[in-house]
């Protein structure tokens, strides 16, 4: 058995966790989400907890035993709380706006590119510093993945650390080529 999928999830206050036919139904004050699971497991919600089991001791099963329980977890944190990802944009003239449900990147490419937003996501900048996209929404996936897609337009190069990155995250720095020596 998996040790990840035998721990319960607690629910905190104002979230309420629904499962009916194979779907579990996951509300809270941000939002709501739901989550297809496989008819390998059981969720069980009773009390002020949530637990998976295991039906059939089978491989398939003990591997998507622990990963339901980690998406269930994932699914209450999100509605109680929320998901937030920083980008940082680092270049001379690399900039970002947010106008309405698209952002428009300038990141030294011949034209800008607008990538839009997707559905439960809400995009801004910092107050403090224009050069930080915050991303916040309740689905861990779905901020994650567009945090992603964001990064790949421009990802940090080694050299000059030029380009999108997470917020915190450290890019390691390559020495460049240096000039030959004259030699007379």
């Amino acid at each position: 058995m998996s040790r990840i999928g035998k721990k319960s999830v607690a629910l905190p206050s104002g979230v309420t966790v629904e499962v009916k036919n194979g779907a579990v139904h996951v509300s809270g004050p941000r939002g709501e989400l739901t989550y297809r699971h496989l008819p390998c497991v059981r969720i069980i919600a009773e009390g002020g907890e949530a637990r998976v089991e295991l039906i059939e001791q089978t491989r398939e099963g003990s591997a998507f035993h622990g990963l339901t329980r980690s998406l269930l977890a994932n699914m209450v944190h999100g509605v109680h709380e929320g998901y937030e990802k920083q980008l940082e944009l680092i270049g001379v003239g690399y900039k970002a706006q947010v106008q309405g449900k698209k952002i428009t990147l300038h990141l030294g490419f011949s034209r800008p590119i607008e990538f839009p937003i997707p559905e439960g996501i809400e995009v801004f900048q910092d107050e403090k510093n224009k050069n930080i996209l915050i991303l916040r929404g309740i689905d861990k996936q779905l901020i994650g993945q567009t945090a992603s897609a964001i990064r790949a337009f421009r990802p940090p190069e080694p050299y000059k650390g030029k380009g999108i990155r997470y917020v915190g995250e450290h890019v390691r720095r390559k020495v460049g080529k240096t000039a030959a020596a004259k030699s007379s």
